[in-house]
């Protein structure tokens, strides 16, 4: 069941060579989500209200309602910031929609947050559109430093949490949207495969990072993890959360170092509940569960979601542990 070294080495390489001949990552067009990136009940109004005006697209919509409460409609931060969108009261009653034509404005409902949210992005870029630079990004430094910064700096302010969180929107909107031509290919691939590699035979342990007291023993999303850790990019520790890691490869395009990921709906990434290195051939190195050791498995299987190319930017855009638990 396993692959040797040597054959893994040459799956590497050979991918290598062909993906050097690729164009890089990117979109043009109209763009699509990827499927199973949005969890299902949400998908066509985020690709519906997505399209409300230029300066947004459903990608970056659904970047943001990740990026805001992790598609949960109940979320609640220490500054009072409400449902999917996470709007503060004030804010909603300004800018809130009945997105569903029933009489009510309902924060908490998904069908009123996302159009509202849509809607506020579009004030926004309305506010800052004479202003020189990308609209876009024009749009998310207002949503972040209130239009009026974006004014009076013709653009983007040079405030550091400004500038990373148009950064990170723009940068996590690659995890959602379909790609339109090949995704670039990973750099670090070769070495965090390496590190998985010398984890094989060993015994799983829930829970488990590789640490001494643990004997160097992984679960999962520890093994994809610490493999990822060796060449600088960290990823979160749990499995559906390295899903936003990065753009999202179809199955025939995929290349050794992509994570494949499991779960129990396919239709929803909330639901993912494995992960492994994909190593070419068909193969992953896993950890599997509890009993196994770390080996060599095929990747399909009927709860096969998808991939991630894991990048830096893509990794260091993903919420930290410490926004997902304030909101």
């Amino acid at each position: 069941m396993g692959l040797s070294f040597s054959l893994v080495a040459l799956l590497v390489l050979a991918t290598y060579m062909v993906a050097s001949k690729l164009p890089g990552g990117g979109s043009g067009g109209s763009v699509r989500l990827v499927e199973g990136s949005v969890p299902a009940e949400y998908v066509r109004l985020v690709e519906e209200h997505g399209n409300r005006c230029p300066a947004i697209n459903p990608a970056l919509l659904a970047a943001q309602l990740y990026q805001e409460s992790g598609w949960n409609p109940k979320a609640v931060s220490p500054a009072n910031a409400r449902g999917l969108a996470q709007f503060i009261p004030g804010t909603w009653d300004a800018y809130g929609v009945d997105g569903d034509g029933d009489g009510d404005r309902d924060i908490w409902d998904p069908v009123d947050a996302i159009p509202s949210a849509a809607a506020y992005d579009c004030a926004l870029a309305k506010y800052v559109k004479g202003v020189p630079g990308d609209p876009t990004h024009n749009m998310l430094a207002s949503y972040n430093a209130g239009s009026y910064a974006v004014i009076k700096y013709n653009g983007v302010p040079p405030y550091n949490e400004t500038q990373n969180y148009v950064q990170r929107i723009t940068t996590l909107a690659k995890s959602f949207a379909a790609p339109t031509r090949p995704v670039a290919a990973s750099k670090q691939a070769a070495a965090a495969i390496y590190f998985a590699q010398k984890q094989l035979g060993k015994d799983y342990l829930w829970g488990g990072n590789g640490t001494p007291d643990q004997d160097g023993r992984f679960d999962c999303s520890g093994l994809t993890k610490a493999a990822y850790a060796t060449v600088g990019i960290k990823l979160p520790r749990v499995a559906n959360d390295q899903w936003n890691a990065g753009p999202h490869p179809s199955r025939d395009e995929l290349q050794p170092g992509d994570l494949v990921f499991f779960a129990y709906d396919l239709q929803d990434p909330r639901s993912i509940h494995h992960v492994g290195i994909y190593v070419g051939g068909g193969k992953m190195i896993n950890a599997p569960y509890t009993g196994a050791v770390i080996r060599y498995d095929d990747i399909d299987s009927p709860d096969y979601i998808g991939a991630t190319r894991v990048t830096k930017d893509g990794a260091n855009a993903l919420p930290t542990p410490q926004e997902r638990a304030a909101s």
